[in-house]
């Protein structure tokens, strides 16, 4: 059983965030705020409260206002990895794959909002369940059926062993999270030009070496304003 503490993240913030617009007119979306704060630093809270020492964050889009708030974050050890164009998904955390230090990390969209479950937090699920020996990516899924506020896409199903399947008509019972474990072995023949880290899970499905954990909590999809808005406004009526 691994311990969460005992792997870097890596955060990706270098996208431009479109659909999100005007709330990303003038920042990354990483910065755009859920519950009164950016959702970079919810993500930063959960590494912090894992005990995650070591992060890197990708930049591209807004690189200086992302750089501006990283700066003020109360983090241990945060590495900017800025990038003059955008690299996609996938080149750009192989630029910076050094910094996770040949071992394996977790990866996350820097869009990422979630709630923990009842009894472990994502980070330690997923590291718990991590077998380096038959895993090359571990996924975090949402089930659909479970998505309420913003919508789902069933990205994918598990078969009996826990392994991951892409579902191309989308019609799975599962939507990717944003969270995942990766190996950094799985790099080695990839590209030198812009792709997407999907290309890596499909290769990692191919071999039989892509999982999934099921998450058993809140997890939101927000893609539009009015996806921002009526998780904000879910969150305030909680908070009251």
């Amino acid at each position: 059983m691994h311990n969460p503490s005992n792997f870097n993240a890596f955060i990706l913030a270098a996208g431009e965030g479109r659909r999100l617009r005007p709330y990303t007119n003038d920042i990354p979306k990483p910065l755009v705020k859920l519950a009164g704060k950016p959702i970079l630093e919810h993500i930063f809270h959960r590494l912090n409260h894992a005990n995650i020492s070591h992060v890197t964050v990708n930049g591209a889009y807004k690189k200086e206002v992302l750089k501006t708030f990283l700066d003020s974050c109360d983090f241990p050890s945060i590495y900017f990895s800025e990038e003059d164009d955008l690299l996609d998904t996938g080149l750009g955390v192989k630029r910076a794959l050094h910094t996770m230090e040949n071992k394996p990390f977790y990866l996350c969209n820097g869009d990422a909002f979630w709630t923990d479950g009842p009894n472990e937090t994502v980070f330690e699920r997923l590291a718990h369940m991590w077998n380096p020996e038959t895993m090359d990516i571990l996924l975090l899924l949402q089930p659909v059926k479970n998505m309420i506020l913003t919508k789902g896409v069933g990205d994918y199903n598990l078969d009996k062993a826990g392994k991951a399947v892409r579902c191309l008509n989308q019609d799975g019972e599962y939507m990717f999270a944003g969270v995942r474990i990766c190996n950094p072995d799985i790099f080695q023949d990839s590209p030198n030009e812009p792709f997407s880290f999907l290309q890596l899970m499909d290769a990692a499905q191919e071999k039989g070496r892509l999982y999934g954990l099921i998450h058993d909590a809140d997890w939101h999809h927000i893609s539009t304003p009015e996806d921002l808005e009526r998780v904000n406004n879910a969150l305030r009526e909680e908070a009251a």
